[in-house]
């Protein structure tokens, strides 16, 4: 995470907009047979009630016909708020993962993760901003 914009509550629900930097190459994972790659940042954390929760914060489609295949942003907000089914988003830590689906042109769709040890991590005020 660079910078938070708000941690609020919003209809009953904890909900947090903030912007990341991402850099990474997907030029090397382009051969004759991957048409696209569906890229996803994933908010992960956990609550006393729900151990798993992931939310899709941010994604991208990176096409073969595309000849730019770097993905390198500074300070992007979020396209999707990262949004708790309840009020359980205050002091918690998140870690951000890069995730990717390879849809090729023929064949089985297989997906890729960044290791959670290369992940970002991060943890929220304990106070709504």
């Amino acid at each position: 995470m660079r910078d938070l914009k708000s941690l609020k509550s919003h209809g009953g629900v904890d909900r947090a907009l903030f912007s990341f930097d991402l850099h990474a190459d997907f030029a090397p994972a382009f051969h004759w047979n991957i048409k696209q790659i569906f890229v996803y940042v994933i908010a992960s954390y956990e609550t006393e009630e729900k151990k798993i929760n992931k939310v899709v914060v941010h994604d991208k489609i990176v096409e073969a016909t595309n000849p730019d295949k770097v993905l390198n942003y500074k300070g992007t907000f979020v396209k999707y708020a990262l949004v708790d089914q309840g009020d359980d988003l205050r002091s918690k830590d998140i870690t951000l993962q890069l995730m990717w689906d390879f849809m090729p042109i023929t064949g089985l769709l297989y997906m890729g993760e960044q290791p959670l040890g290369e992940a970002s991590t991060f943890t929220l005020p304990e106070e709504y901003q």
